[in-house]
């Protein structure tokens, strides 16, 4: 066992009798050592760029001497297996990158900040929708929180603690979705989450513990939704969208729920009509069931104010669900729920269950966000890089968009389902990373007459690349044309 500088153990397995297969005798210790390197490298546990011990280090944690070390390292430089410079140091060697055989035409823009391909190869242009530009995730201010949380926080903080969450963070988050959103909330009625999906998975969990055994959800929306819900033991049931948003009609009497977008459909952009709020309310309070309100970019409006939230309407049979996913990043893995007393403690059941809890640090570092002011001075730069782009979009783009100005995303309709493929396969040979209503399979039953459409997400793109992903975007709707 040895160290690497800054205190990093590195495991090598050095035999002093030698490798397990080779020449035993003179010299096999530094074979041993030299194998064991290899096998670290080659594997995969020591990547590029590793940084290893100093001779004099490593050869005090193996108990060898240094120049048994020296001669090892020596002979893997040679072999192009590490790389080493005076005053450098040693660290694991960056294999040459394979070039493309003749005939093959590289990837655009492959290479380092691109996302890789599952398949292999890189993408250039990421345009999934339900992203932010994490290249904008405000770091500085971020850093700041976490240095004056573990700061000034208490002690107690720190420990085992209520599963609703920190109160300062139950505190901070009810004033803002009051402030901003116009949900009805105190500390009490807040349950801190790790996102959306976790907050449904709690809720469908808990519901299901009361005896529920359906839940309504859009359609299209979500797939992972849907998996969510089953995964808790329950069926869905879908709920037809049309311009007016999801269509209360379609909701059976005998529903634990019903999980809904109301100010931003996902994916079809468009907002539940106010009658229709209405309606679900009233079916809510007739059947005894409740409203899961998806408010995913809920502050992201660009043509008026945004719609407020339908909590407020009943806030005793709506669940009001937000996270930071939209506005920070989606790696926070932080989110809210504001709960009806009913199903407080069901609720937090789950979280107990499932030991859901969020970190303390990431939850004091975020009340600290957002009481500077500092969450919502980000919501308002990234609103308006947002509205910039959607508008760039629409005007580059041969047909309106439909929807409403909002959100992360915008929906380019197709005439079928087979050139939405074909599109997404011709973006994938581009390099350009691309969603579809099919293709991601957000319809329950897809089926020749359903709707096509590509889901444009066109924050997601870093800002010094938006004009280059809007070109490739472009370029392949014109040659589908």
């Amino acid at each position: 066992m040895s160290k690497q500088p800054g205190g990093l153990d590195l495991h090598l397995d050095v035999h002093p009798d030698g490798p397990r297969e080779g020449p035993r005798g003179p010299g096999a210790l530094g074979r041993s050592l030299e194998s064991a390197l290899r096998d670290g490298v080659r594997s995969g546990r020591l990547p590029p760029g590793t940084r290893l011990p100093g001779s004099r280090s490593l050869a005090a944690d193996l108990g060898i001497s240094r120049g048994t070390v020296v001669q090892a390292y020596t002979q893997l430089i040679a072999e192009g297996w590490l790389t080493g410079a005076p005053g450098s140091g040693t660290s694991v060697a960056t294999p040459p990158t394979p070039t493309a055989e003749p005939g093959e035409k590289a990837v655009a823009g492959a290479g380092r900040g691109h996302a890789a391909e599952p398949g292999g190869g890189f993408w250039s242009v990421d345009l999934r929708p339900g992203r932010p530009d994490v290249g904008s995730f405000p770091r500085t201010a971020w850093a700041s929180a976490v240095r004056r949380a573990l700061a000034t926080a208490p002690s107690h903080d720190l420990d085992y603690g209520d599963p609703a969450g920190l109160t300062v963070l139950r505190q901070a988050i009810a004033g803002y979705a009051g402030r901003a959103r116009g949900v009805r909330a105190d500390a009490d009625s807040v349950i801190v989450v790790g996102g959306f999906s976790s907050g449904l998975a709690l809720l469908a969990r808990a519901l299901r513990g009361l005896g529920g055994t359906r839940i309504a959800t859009e359609d299209p929306g979500l797939p992972r939704h849907r998996e969510l819900v089953r995964a808790a033991g329950l069926e869905t049931v879908p709920l037809a969208v049309d311009a007016g948003g999801a269509d209360p009609a379609g909701l059976p009497v005998r529903c634990a729920a019903a999980l809904l977008t109301p100010a931003h459909q996902h994916p079809l952009g468009v907002v539940l009509a106010p009658e229709r709020r209405v309606a679900f309310v009233g079916w809510a309070r007739h059947a005894g069931g409740y409203l899961i309100e998806d408010d995913y970019d809920g502050e992201f409006r660009y043509d008026h104010h945004p719609v407020g939230a339908l909590q407020a309407l009943a806030p005793d049979r709506v669940v009001y669900a937000g996270s930071a996913s939209k506005a920070l990043a989606p790696g926070m893995r932080l989110g809210w729920l504001v709960v009806p007393r009913s199903l407080r403690e069901p609720v937090i059941r789950a979280v107990e269950d499932t030991g859901a809890s969020v970190p303390s640090v990431t939850q004091l570092a975020f009340a600290d966000l957002i009481e500077r002011g500092e969450y919502d001075r980000h919501i308002r730069r990234s609103r308006l890089v947002y509205r910039r782009r959607r508008t760039e979009l629409a005007q580059r783009l041969p047909s309106p968009l439909p929807g409403v100005a909002a959100g992360l995303h915008a929906l380019l309709p197709l005439p079928s389902a087979e050139q939405e493929r074909r599109l997404i396969e011709a973006g994938r040979r581009a390099g350009v990373r691309l969603q579809g209503l099919h293709a991601a399979g957000y319809w329950y039953e897809p089926s020749g007459d359903r709707p096509a459409a590509l889901l444009i997400g066109y924050a997601a793109p870093p800002r010094h690349d938006w004009r280059r992903a809007l070109e490739a975007l472009c370029a392949l709707t014109a040659r589908s044309a």
